[in-house]
């Protein structure tokens, strides 16, 4: 279920809550995703976001009218390069003018029932329409760009997932050089990330890496998701085994080149984004025209590995498998 509490979006599955808030200045900041908790107004939200009074140590100021706000400490929906942020980006646009800064600011917010396909890349469904869908719309006022963030919630499974769309809605063309499907932002640095890699006959071997500073990526550059490396990845606690703990999967509805990065910042905040591997890529934009990112799975499990297992098993059953094969 997705509820509008004025300036925070709560997002319901059957035992998760994803939630974030529009701040003053005009970003989506990252509020909680994790076991189901109740936020029935806004004020209740309030508890999960950061305080912010000043200016932390070097990082850059995002305006003027907004001095005590950096983007490189707020743990963000989206991100893009040029107003402080210096962590891995969500978005990265060449204008026709040679910048490479891009300003997206909340717009406008819709909720409707049901999943509308993707107009150029395949997706999940639900057949009996137990989904809900919220689209974010964020605009560049100094370009004229607007992005699409969409979040589509499954109300009979603990999955949440995200895709964007950049719309050029300016007058000059534009190169997209980088869209994500999704980021997600923790607010500590203790995570142990688990990819999958192998070669031909032998793929899907698990690693596991501890993610105390720096970046991490998984990541496939031959023209296909590949044996090579696997586009799905988990993100979990130290103490986390098969039946307990703490788990998150991120998974991409993708066949071709794609990208997985885990950043933390030098304020200890992990950043994961997933998406079209950004490496060789540019996609140029006319005017009217517009580019779809894929879309990309979220599930959030308490109860170790095996729960995560679960949750995304059956999605694939459900909500992924089609036709004939399916009960198969």
């Amino acid at each position: 279920m997705i509820r509008r509490l004025g300036n925070v979006f709560v997002l319901d599955t059957p035992n998760t809550t994803y939630a974030f808030q529009v701040i003053p200045s005009g970003q989506l900041e990252h509020l909680y995703y994790g076991e189901r908790i109740s936020i029935d107004i806004e004020e209740e939200a309030a508890v999960l976001a950061e305080k912010r009074m000043s200016l932390p140590g070097n990082t850059v100021s995002y305006s003027p009218e907004y001095a005590h706000v950096s983007l490189e400490v707020i743990r963000l929906e989206m991100s893009a390069g040029g107003k402080g942020d210096i962590r891995e980006p969500f978005i990265e646009v060449t204008h026709a003018d040679g910048s490479y800064t891009s300003d997206f600011v909340f717009s406008d917010a819709k909720i409707t029932q049901g999943k509308q396909p993707f107009d150029t890349l395949p997706g999940s469904y639900e057949e009996n329409n137990q989904v809900e869908e919220l689209t974010i719309t964020m605009v560049d006022r100094s370009y004229d760009l607007t992005v699409e963030l969409h979040y589509y919630v499954f109300l009979n499974h603990d999955v949440i997932s995200r895709s964007a769309k950049l719309i050029n809605t300016s007058e000059n063309p534009v190169v997209l050089d980088r869209l994500m499907s999704t980021q997600l932002d923790f607010a500590s640095s203790d995570w142990t990330l688990s990819t999958f890699h192998g070669a031909w006959a032998r793929e899907m071997k698990k690693y596991q890496v501890p993610v105390n500073a720096g970046k991490v990526v998984n990541e496939s550059y031959c023209g296909c998701c590949s044996n090579r490396a696997n586009p799905f990845i988990m993100l979990s606690k130290a103490d986390t085994g098969e039946d307990h703990g703490v788990c998150y999967g991120l998974n991409l509805i993708y066949s071709g080149n794609h990208y997985e990065a885990v950043e933390v910042s030098a304020f200890g905040k992990t950043r994961v984004v997933t998406g079209i591997n950004p490496r060789s890529f540019q996609f140029h934009i006319a005017p009217g025209e517009a580019f779809e990112a894929p879309e990309a799975v979220m599930s959030y499990s308490k109860k170790g590995f095996n729960g995560l297992s679960q949750n995304m098993h059956t999605f694939v059953r459900e909500c992924i498998v089609r036709g004939e094969w399916k009960k198969k």
